[in-house]
């Protein structure tokens, strides 16, 4: 228990990656563009989010009358508590700064909560000049009945989670069935709490990264990142799987992708797996066809396509309908199971979709399963 333990924290110390501005600034207009009200007289929540550390209170104080936001409201987690729970964070002690209500004691162990929802300093104006702040009476986890509270008021959920806990935040936000917009891994695409809900279209991706390019500020150097991912000068550390999940509709999910009918992808394709082909790869174990990028999924094809989990990313919920994932063993679409007397790595070909080539079984990383709206 005691390596688990030091394991978990261990990883948790690579868990707090803080948003830029811009990007916060970036996702929230293409929502704005789509719906000019979509914050009009609506509560907004931001967990896990502390002003002196996250972009995310300051962007919409700074645009709290713009957007005609009702009230703002932010809560952060104790220092002490997290170092218990996970390990070392940045902004592990308050400093004094000055205002009637820091408490030494209470800055180590007690959650913060931030409020904005009137003019205090008499300027006429809401901004982030008007936040208010006090201690919460628990640490600011939350899944406490205390933040419950507060999730339960507001009307739309933001913010950028742990990636450690990202499972256990979506559930948190369905169980109160909120509007949101986070941030999280792409791969949680394919995890059970997830990916129904994308099949169901009552979440889907947001309108994206620059490039697909995700930059997040952190706080403790680290040695260990490969070339290019880490920036000492600045700071940022580089994804290129982080996507924002959320059910606000914008613009983009509603663009349908252009695509190439069969016969041109098979001459056409600019990829190798796919030009000069004479058919698409079809599995052993799905009633579908292996398409292994999203810009050669054929315009023609009224079958079942596995793509990649990226194509959510592109994907127009009036083009096409999300039929299953071939991650998991219990997919309806799926027409055979491999014993070990077949195989040897029977249980790892059961997990997703396999190619036989010359023989030998291929499993293939998971592909959703989709096909083309009439």
């Amino acid at each position: 228990m005691a390596n688990k333990n030091l394991a978990q924290a261990k990883n948790a110390k690579n868990d707090e990656f803080y948003t830029q501005y811009e990007d916060i600034q970036k996702e929230v207009n293409a929502y704005l563009e789509y719906n000019p009200d979509v914050f009009r007289d609506k509560t907004v929540l931001l967990p896990c989010d502390d002003p002196k550390w996250s972009n995310f209170t300051r962007f919409f104080a700074q645009n709290f009358e713009r957007f005609g936001i009702k009230k703002l409201i932010s809560t952060s987690y104790a220092p002490d508590s997290k170092k218990l729970k996970y390990g070392t964070f940045y902004g592990d002690f308050f400093i004094d700064d000055g205002t009637p209500q820091f408490d030494k004691e209470k800055a180590q162990t007690k959650g913060r909560i931030y409020i904005l929802d009137k003019d205090i300093n008499g300027d006429e104006r809401i901004d982030i000049n008007d936040l208010k702040w006090g201690y919460l009476e628990g640490d600011g986890d939350f899944n406490s009945n205390e933040v419950k509270e507060l999730r339960n008021e507001a009307d739309i959920i933001v913010t950028n989670p742990p990636f450690s806990l990202f499972r256990e935040f979506i559930s948190w936000i369905m169980e109160a069935d909120k509007q949101f917009l986070i941030i999280g891994n792409m791969n949680a695409i394919t995890y059970k709490e997830v990916f129904p809900l994308i099949k169901e279209n009552r979440i889907w991706l947001g309108n994206g990264f620059n490039k697909g390019n995700a930059y997040f500020r952190v706080c403790v150097p680290r040695e260990d990142y490969a070339n290019g991912v880490y920036d000492f000068e600045n700071q940022l550390v580089k994804f290129r799987n982080c996507c924002w999940f959320t059910n606000i509709d914008h613009g983009r999910r509603h663009q349908p992708l252009q695509l190439m009918t069969m016969a041109d992808n098979l001459k056409h394709s600019k990829h190798k797996e796919i030009k000069g082909k004479t058919s698409y790869l079809h599995y052993d174990n799905y009633d579908a066809i292996e398409v292994p990028f999203t810009d050669a999924i054929p315009g023609d094809y009224d079958g079942i396509m596995g793509v990649p989990i990226s194509f959510l990313d592109k994907y127009c919920p009036e083009q096409f309908e999300i039929l299953g994932i071939t991650q998991r063993n219990d997919d309806p679409y799926k027409t055979k199971k491999y014993t070990k007397e077949e195989y040897k790595n029977a249980n790892d070909l059961n997990a997703r979709g396999v190619i036989i080539t010359n023989g030998i079984p291929k499993s293939i990383y998971a592909r959703i399963l989709i096909r083309k709206k009439q």
